[in-house]
């Protein structure tokens, strides 16, 4: 392989891998996008240096509102296997439940995904990414989005605060203006599971990923079906979700993700249609 194809082959890679998060950190779905020509949303945005322990902000006066049902707790946690192409151990993906804390005057739920490669992919693409989200416990829309990425010897941290149009800021600084109900590619994933797909058959909802505002569109497909991972058997709902830029489907990619009928909805398995090769995300463990 030549040097100019490694380098191509490569910087796919690292996209793929980041997309590891988005089905699933909503990851496989939204690092994808950067596959997809991209454009520049009428928004005021902001790139920060971030560590990846968020600073803690002197809280505003708010009024008490209700918390939206949820299925998650915090102290979950999540493990899964990905297997990428012919590597039927690519990466491995955790996604957990740190915390739930006020954020300038926000009650939010703190999510986070890791995403490591493993084995024999990882020799030639070494990559350790983390994302973290705090999304709000009442509207479930995003406030503060991070990305710590660490990608063959090169690293970058990036922080976007989001304010829906027509609310007022809680702190200043540097923001991206969204529409209502706007989710980042972490609190999309953790939004899926807050539907009950038993009594609901689509959902749709605005998603920015720190670079375009997306569209993603969930459907129902099957109510009913045995799922067998390495975490055990599980009777699940299948879900596809379709992704879409001004209204116009994004080709060459086709994305489903199975809940289980638990408590919990946990998604135990994610696979994905891709112009690279067909991901496989399946549960491993669920910690309580």
């Amino acid at each position: 392989m030549n040097e100019k194809l490694t380098s191509r082959v490569m910087i796919s890679f690292q996209r793929i891998a980041r997309s590891l998060v988005v089905p699933l950190a909503a990851a496989t779905l939204f690092a994808l996008m950067c596959l997809v020509p991209g454009y520049s949303p009428a928004s005021t945005t902001s790139t920060q240096s971030a560590t990846h322990k968020t600073s803690k902000a002197k809280s505003v006066p708010k009024p008490a509102v209700n918390d939206a049902p949820v299925p998650f707790h915090t102290g979950e946690m999540l493990q899964y296997q990905v297997s990428w192409a012919t590597f039927t151990s690519a990466a491995s993906v955790q996604l957990s439940v740190p915390e739930r804390r006020d954020l300038l005057g926000w009650d939010t739920w703190h999510f986070r995904a890791s995403a490591h490669t493993l084995n024999t992919v990882r020799s030639v693409f070494p990559i350790d990414d983390q994302f973290d989200s705090y999304t709000d416990t009442a509207t479930l829309e995003s406030r503060q989005y991070e990305m710590y990425l660490s990608e063959s010897g090169k690293k970058q941290d990036r922080l976007f605060r989001l304010l829906p149009q027509g609310q007022a800021a809680h702190a200043d600084g540097p923001r991206v203006i969204v529409l209502p109900g706007t989710r980042d590619p972490l609190g999309a994933l953790y939004s899926l599971r807050g539907v009950d797909w038993q009594k609901t058959t689509e959902f749709r909802a605005p998603v920015y990923d720190g670079r375009d505002v997306y569209e993603i569109r969930a459907r129902q497909d099957a109510a009913d079906e045995a799922i067998s991972v390495a975490a055990g058997k599980f009777s699940a709902s299948r879900v596809s979700i379709r992704l879409f830029r001004l209204d116009k489907e994004v080709s060459g990619m086709s994305f489903s993700a199975w809940f289980a009928h638990d408590a919990e909805r946990t998604p135990v398995l994610i696979e994905a249609d891709l112009p690279l090769g067909n991901l496989r995300a399946e549960l491993t463990s669920a910690s309580p």
